[in-house]
This record gives C-alpha cells, sequence and structure tokens, in this order.
C-alpha cells in the first residue's frame, strides 16, 4: 500500500500555515478593529498573536514529537480514546467540507462586478453558470491536491507570496504617501474605548479569528520532512509573519486617514459601499493598486481553499484509522494521496453549496471549527504523563501552567464565536455522537466513556455561558463584558483539571499508540 510522502519542507510547511492564516479577511480586519478599539487596535492585534502564539505551541509540542496526519482528529485518541477524538475530528472535518464552499462563494463576489452574469440581479444568489464556475474551482482545489503534496505545496507557496506581498506593499504605498501621526491620537485619544473596546476588537472585532489557519500545520505533519524541526519552526514563523502583516497594515490604515473621514469618530467610521481598504486608497490618490487588490481579494480566498481541501482529506483519514468514517478512506493514490477522502470530502462540499443558504453555510463553519481548540493544551500535559521519556525537539517549560492558559484562550475562542455560533456546534456535535453510536453500535463495550465525561460540563458550561453572555444573536447578555471572560477562565482552569485527570489508562494508550508506525519500536514509550 502507498505511503504518505513526506515532502514538505520547512518554507512549505510554513506556507501552508500563513495561506491559511491570510485569507480575505485582511481586507476588512483594520476597520473592524477600529470601530471597536480605536487607534489601539494595534494592541488588539499585539494581544491575539500572543494568544494564539500560546495556543500554538501545545500544538506545536505534540506534533513534532507525533507528526502524523490530521492530528486534530488524531491526537485526541491517544490521550483520551474514540468518543473526544470523534468529537474533535467531527467537528473539525465538518467545518473544513463547508470552507470550499465558503471561499469559492467569497471568490466570486469579488468577481461579480467584472462578471455579472454569475448572480442574478434579485437576491444575488449564484446563477446556473455561477454554480458550474463554483463546482469548477472546489473542483481545482480536489486536483491540486490530489496531484500530490509536493506538487500542492508549490502551488500554494506561489499563492502565498502574492497574499503577502500584496498587503507588505499596500502598507508601504500608504505609510509613505500619507502618514499622519496625529491620528493616534486624535479626536479621542489613542484608547477611547478603553480596555473593554480594545479586548472587543480582539473578539468581535475578528482579531483573534485572523490566526486560527495555524492549524494547518497540525493537519499536515504526517507529511513533513523532519518534522521535529520544522513543526514548531513552521508554527512560530507563521504567526510572528502574519502578526507583524496585520500590524503594519493595520499602523498604516490609522495613519492614511483624512481627518474628515474621523468627523463621527471611530465608530463611525465608513466607506459608503467601497471596502475599506479601497476608500483609503482612492482617497490617497493611488487608484491604479484598486486592480492589484482586486486580485488579491481573489487569491486570498482561493489559496484557503486550496489548503483547507488538503488539510480535510487529511482529518478524514484519521477520523477512518479512528474507526469513525469507512476503511477506504485510508487508501492512498500513487501520488501518496487519500483520493478517496478527497472525493468524499468534494461530494458534501457540493451538497453544502447546492443546498444550503450562504449565511448557515458560514455560521457552520464557524461553529464546527472553533471546538477543536481545545484539544492541544490538555493533550500536551496529558503525554507528558504517558510518554514521559520519549524524545521532543520542544519541550514548554511550565506545561500546566501555559496549558491551561492556552484552554482558557481556546474556550475564549469558542465563547467569542458567539451564541448563533455555539448551538450550531451543539447540533453538529449531537449528530456527530448519533452517527458514533451508529457505527460502534454492536461495539459499545469499546468506546472510552470514562475518559470522555468532562466534555459534558463543558459543553453545557460553554453554552449556558455563551447564551447568557454578549456575543452572537440571541444571546440574552445578562453576564457583563469583563466578568464573562473572568467567568469563562476560571470555567476551563475547572474543567482543565478534570480533564487531566480522564487522559487514558497506560494499557489503552498503548493499545491505541501501537497502532501508529511513526515510533521507533526501540523507543521506550513510557518510563516505568
Amino acid at each position: 500500500m502507498a505511503k504518505l510522502k513526506r515532502d514538505i519542507g520547512l518554507l512549505g510547511l510554513t506556507f501552508i500555515s500563513v495561506g491559511g492564516i491570510i485569507g480575505s479577511g485582511w481586507l476588512f480586519g483594520p476597520l473592524l478593529a477600529v470601530q471597536h478599539a480605536g487607534p489601539a487596535a494595534v494592541i488588539s492585534w499585539i494581544i491575539g498573536a500572543v494568544a494564539m502564539f500560546v495556543l500554538a505551541i501545545t500544538f506545536a509540542e505534540i506534533s513534532a514529537m507525533l507528526p502524523i496526519p490530521g492530528g486534530i482528529a488524531r491526537v485526541p485518541q491517544f490521550s483520551h480514546g474514540n468518543i473526544v477524538s470523534m468529537a474533535m475530528g467531527w467537528t473539525a472535518w465538518i467545518g473544513y467540507n463547508t470552507t470550499a464552499p465558503i471561499e469559492v462563494e467569497a471568490m466570486l463576489k469579488y468577481l461579480a462586478p467584472y462578471a455579472p452574469w454569475l448572480h442574478t440581479a434579485e437576491t444575488g444568489d449564484l446563477t446556473g453558470a455561477g454554480i458550474t464556475v463554483a463546482l469548477f474551482f472546489m473542483l481545482l482545489f480536489v486536483a491540486v491536491n490530489a496531484l500530490g503534496v509536493k506538487f500542492f505545496t508549490q502551488v500554494n507557496a506561489a499563492l502565498t507570496w502574492a497574499k503577502i506581498a500584496i498587503p507588505v506593499i499596500l502598507t508601504a504605498l500608504l505609510i509613505f504617501n500619507r502618514f499622519d501621526p496625529q491620528n493616534f491620537t486624535q479626536p479621542d485619544g489613542f484608547a477611547p474605548y478603553g480596555l473593554q473596546g480594545i479586548m472587543a476588537a480582539v473578539s468581535t472585532g475578528g482579531v483573534i479569528f485572523s490566526f486560527i489557519g495555524f492549524r494547518h500545520v497540525v493537519d499536515m505533519a504526517g507529511e513533513v520532512r523532519n518534522p521535529k524541526f520544522a513543526i514548531p519552526a513552521a508554527l512560530v514563523l507563521s504567526i510572528v509573519l502574519c502578526a507583524a502583516i496585520y500590524l503594519g497594515l493595520q499602523i498604516a490604515f490609522v495613519g492614511a486617514l483624512d481627518a474628515n473621514m474621523l468627523k463621527n469618530g471611530w465608530t463611525g467610521l465608513s466607506f459608503g459601499g467601497q471596502g475599506p481598504l479601497d476608500g483609503v486608497i482612492i482617497s490617497v490618490g493611488f487608484v491604479w493598486f484598486l486592480s492589484v487588490l482586486n486580485i488579491g481579494s481573489v487569491i486570498g480566498p482561493f489559496g484557503n481553499g486550496l489548503v483547507a481541501t488538503g488539510s480535510n482529506a487529511r482529518i478524514a483519514m484519521a477520523l477512518s484509522k479512528n474507526g469513525f468514517l469507512p476503511g477506504r478512506l485510508m487508501i492512498l493514490s500513487s501520488f501518496g494521496v487519500p483520493l478517496w477522502a478527497l472525493a468524499l470530502n468534494f461530494l458534501i462540499g457540493v451538497l453544502f453549496l447546492l443546498t444550503v443558504p450562504f449565511t448557515t453555510v458560514i455560521a457552520l463553519n464557524g461553529a464546527a471549527i472553533v471546538l477543536s481548540f481545545a484539544v492541544g493544551p490538555i493533550a500536551v500535559v496529558c503525554l507528558r504523563h504517558l510518554m514521559p521519556d520519549h524524545p521532543r525537539s520542544i519541550r514548554i517549560p511550565a506545561v500546566k501552567l501555559v496549558a491551561v492558559s492556552a484552554f482558557a484562550i481556546a474556550t475564549l475562542v469558542v465563547y467569542w464565536s458567539g451564541w448563533d455560533t455555539v448551538w450550531r456546534l451543539g447540533v453538529a456535535l449531537v449528530i456527530g455522537m448519533i452517527l458514533l453510536l451508529a457505527r460502534f453500535r454492536n461495539r459499545l463495550d469499546e468506546m472510552d466513556v470514562t475518559e470522555a465525561l468532562w466534555l459534558v460540563p463543558y459543553l453545557i458550561g460553554i453554552g449556558l455561558i455563551s447564551y447568557l453572555g454578549q456575543f452572537g444573536d440571541g444571546a440574552l447578555k445578562q453576564i457583563p463584558f469583563g466578568w464573562d471572560i473572568v467567568l469563562c477562565v476560571l470555567f476551563s482552569a475547572v474543567i482543565f483539571g478534570l480533564a487531566v485527570r480522564s487522559a487514558l489508562p497506560v494499557h489503552k494508550f498503548r493499545e491505541y499508540i501501537a497502532e501508529e508506525e511513526i515510533l521507533d519500536p526501540k523507543q521506550p514509550i513510557i518510563g516505568l
């Protein structure tokens, strides 16, 4: 049987992460952030980058030690067994299956002024021709991935260079053509909305969500050369690079604003029907760059869809390895690619594109992806106990403190996604549990129930906090802003302790880890 090919080097892996982080959000992020925080939005970007770095470093230690495909779905199998791995893998899988349709529709919306025949004039829905074009791009995502991971990384690298270059060039043009330092203190000071505004930009301003694409490194870890070095290095480099790009663009955006644009304050800043960067570019006077910006607005979602398609095939492989999805999905083509998994994901993506409203797909995408971030901080501590003597290329100092902080960040990401997202997450998990019970109906004794019990208070608790909190449509807004963050942090600390104590016993861990072929059989797994 063909095996996965470890053809991804450090640059390719870094660009996979960068390509996942930088999508089309940078086109609107600078405006959304300043509307919440004013010029202090620059602090919001720093906070968001540091928070995601803390979370990413937990995945770095695990994935460098266990470089397996679909790590988000597979790693929990080793720390907490099949139910937890199902919950994390299932939600990630559903989320990624909605990514390709979302990114394709985003591309076509940006192309609409140049190709009005893609959408109906009355409702803005895709026409028959628009659907055909959308299916072509989704099939193109599959085709690029099907030709092997080496070809995929080459294509993604070319796209990512453009995704980096366009915002960097724009930042330089804005700074050198019009930069007014007074915009950082006028009209209402540097931080007109205080700490609450800064944190609101991190949450509802989209700052924290701008960095979640780093997870593709974890999903593609099974095909990385020298994973002990490349995985942690790629995670660190990608977050630092993207933070610098976002921060630079935010500074340039604030400095380039005309004073008249701020007459209604930061919350009243708007550009009519134009995008914020389009408006600033026109006001500064280099209209020629709009064409370059339009190219970037298409390349961004195309690159995201391409990376998500590849990552999702590895998630499907992992779920198959866990016994949740059919075993056929683990079969690799002669290119070393899970072709059956790519085909299944394509069909599910087409189903979403043709039958589910676009706004619902976007909400489901956010709901289904955010939960799986919780697995890294818990697993890194559990594996310190289960694999104490296994060599680690990166070893987090004060691991429990870092991990509980990262778990709190993951919980806040779930909470900040909003009640309208969280309740959909609950529905997705219920559907996944029904499918899991159906899959294991004759083997219920094989389900790792005890190790998964911590999920029950965690999911119920985060659901209640979200319902009573400040974020999302339908939330009751009974918990004041600030206190909701404190509550989430305290709640996550309690659940973290419970989850760590619920790790697999040694004999189950040995059974599950033995199924992997990446570990040296001569290397002791547990120091007993």
